[in-house]
């Protein structure tokens, strides 16, 4: 599947993420820091990582709204996560990369995967993955 993350630049911590949907094209800064405890995770589901948005002030989070897995953006430094003495789950996502191909899977609701439609709307959590959502990411990593 295609993919909406058409270029990541790596610098230390941060990925500098190039969105291109149709027409439009924007620029998304998200630092990514893995757990520091991986070994009280679920062992071989990924990489276990905190994604953080804007400066990075805000991350990534998977909350229950209305019973149902949401995707949040929430006020939270992902350093401070990073520092946390245990791992803060609503907030880590397990990574798997195969070549260039990578899935965020939510360590908070297990099964359910960071995913993008068709009609350009928000990315989102899902559990249906295939024909309408897609949770196949091309990511670039460069110097």
């Amino acid at each position: 599947m295609s993919s909406d993350v058409e270029q990541v630049t790596h610098s230390k911590y941060q990925d500098k993420a190039a969105m291109e949907r149709e027409d439009t094209r924007f620029g998304v800064t998200v630092t990514i820091l893995p757990c520091k405890y991986p070994e009280s995770l679920e062992q071989g589901k990924g990489i276990p990582i905190y994604m953080g948005i804007q400066d990075p002030d805000k991350c990534l989070s998977c909350e229950e709204v209305d019973g149902q897995p949401t995707l949040q953006l929430k006020e939270e430094k992902i350093l401070d996560l990073y520092n946390h003495t245990e791992p803060v789950k609503p907030f880590l996502f397990y990574h798997t990369q195969t070549g260039r191909t990578s899935t965020f899977e939510s360590v908070a609701f297990p099964g359910r995967f960071i995913a993008s439609s068709k009609n350009s709307q928000p990315i989102f959590l899902t559990s249906e993955q295939g024909e309408h959502y897609n949770i196949n990411f091309n990511v670039d990593i460069g110097p």
